[in-house]
């Protein structure tokens, strides 16, 4: 069944092209049969001009013997093999001709009142004889000396053979044209179906790829378009594979950060529930219930936070703000944390930074959770580094640690949402995803460098407060 791109092919471009050569093979062979009849036509007016000029100095008149002039004209004419001469009187009869035989005549046309009628007394008309012989006249007035008709000479050929030249032209014409459509439809069709072929192959791997099968392979046939697209689906079946993997090890990793603190909650919640516990039990309990429940509620808002990034409805609420005071207050949350792991804390504290245009809460979510992963990933008695410094037109916060590093091949990925290079360590895999696209809002960056076994640098960089901003919030 012809259908797709080549129903599209041979509907449009192949009917134009039909069209083209019907109308090309009919204007062709219209010119060939004009060509042909319009010679005939040609040696028939000269012999009546020359018939004409040749009687022009004769008295045609009854007394002179004007009709013995005509027809020794008639015997003595020298084209009788290839031209039928008669000659017919003012009424349109005919009276004799150069074969000697009855002339072949219907007169469904008056040639001598035609001819008469024209500027040049000569007549030319297409017809068919009683026969049905195809036959191409030609009619010219004779006048007598007072300038009245006397006789008309008819000159008659034959369309038989012009025909069948021009049939034969026609014959030629449209083999060619044949020639030309299969030239034109035969390698259409093999060019389509290198597209046609290779498409719907890769619509049924696509369609393989989207039930989940993504060990599938799209074949590359042609180093063209058709082959970057087959490039881009094996890509893309990459990409989902990766990112399916990485969903599946975000649900197992979300899971287990779940069922922790869950567990804990639950176990001393038992606990206390039993019987009448000593106060200090009593307070332990309770100090890792709501431990456990801070770390729960941190997670969800996480979740939260990742959930309207991905949706486009994290709104920010963007305000002049000290950036200080914000990177200090998630020091000073977290560097007890740090202290209690036996990790040393080394904050370079500057005097001052120029103000920033941010939403004060989402940068210091991003503060910590930069901190927090330092500290996650560096072992004891390792150092996390904070520093401030400041450009021309932005803020950079740099904190840096001596952890495990991350490997050259995942860094490129680490900021890809559920991606954990450390399957090891507790997290989602979502935070610096939500930490980078929180930047983005505040059209600042954050850049990742990372040597394995040596320590990683983040640094935070955001644009300094500038006449746009104050005059944005002016308004």
């Amino acid at each position: 069944m012809v259908n797709g791109i080549t129903k599209r092919w041979l509907f449009n471009y192949l009917v134009v092209t039909v069209v083209i050569i019907i109308a090309f093979i009919v204007g062709l062979s219209v010119a060939v049969r004009n060509y042909y009849y319009d010679g005939i036509k040609s040696v028939l007016v000269d012999s009546a001009v020359r018939a004409r000029e040749s009687l022009s100095d004769v008295d045609l008149s009854e007394d002179a013997g004007g009709e013995s002039h005509i027809r020794s004209y008639v015997e003595n004419f020298g084209d009788k093999e290839r031209i039928e001469l008669s000659v017919l009187d003012t009424d349109g009869t005919v009276q004799y001709s150069s074969t000697g035989f009855p002339a072949d005549d219907t007169r469904s046309v008056n040639d001598v009142e035609q001819a008469g009628s024209s500027n040049d007394n000569i007549a030319v008309r297409t017809g068919s004889l009683v026969s049905g012989e195809k036959v191409m006249t030609c009619t010219v007035v004779l006048n007598d000396s007072s300038g009245e008709p006397y006789a008309a000479l008819r000159f008659a050929v034959s369309l038989t053979e012009a025909d069948s030249r021009v049939l034969y032209a026609i014959i030629i014409i449209v083999a060619a044209a044949v020639l030309l459509l299969a030239s034109v439809v035969i390698p259409g069709l093999m060019f389509i179906r290198t597209i046609a072929k290779p498409v719907r192959e890769l619509c049924a791997t696509a369609r393989r790829i989207a039930q989940g099968d993504f060990e599938t392979k799209a074949a590359k046939l042609y180093d063209d378009e058709i082959g970057e697209l087959s490039d881009s689906i094996n890509y893309m079946s990459e990409e989902i594979k990766t990112s399916d993997s990485m969903k599946n090890d975000f649900i197992s990793s979300v899971s287990h950060e779940l069922r922790t603190p869950l567990t804990a909650i639950k176990g001393w919640a038992e606990t206390m529930s039993i019987g009448e516990p000593d106060p200090v039990t009593m307070t332990k309990g309770l100090n890792i219930i709501i431990n456990e429940t801070e770390r729960l509620s941190g997670m969800v808002e996480e979740l939260l936070d990742f959930s309207r990034l991905q949706n486009g409805r994290m709104v920010l609420v963007m305000d002049k703000m000290d950036l200080l005071a914000e990177l200090d207050e998630a020091v000073y949350m977290l560097k007890e944390r740090a202290v209690n792991e036996n990790k040393r804390f080394v904050y370079e504290q500057p005097e001052g930074v120029t103000a920033v245009l941010g939403d004060k809460n989402r940068l210091r979510q991003v503060f910590i959770n930069i901190i927090d992963n330092a500290i996650k990933y560096t072992p004891e008695g390792g150092v996390i580094g904070i520093r401030v410094t400041e450009d021309e037109d932005r803020a950079h916060v740099i904190i840096s640690d001596t952890g495990c590093g991350i490997a050259a091949a995942d860094l490129p990925k680490i900021k890809e949402k559920f991606y954990k290079a450390n399957q090891t360590v507790r997290g989602s895999g979502i935070g610096l995803a939500v930490a980078d696209e929180i930047m983005k809002l505040h059209k600042g960056s954050l850049e990742i460098a990372s040597e394995e076994n040596t320590g990683t640098t983040v640094t935070i960089s955001i644009p300094l407060l500038d006449s746009d901003d104050e005059e944005i919030l002016r308004s």
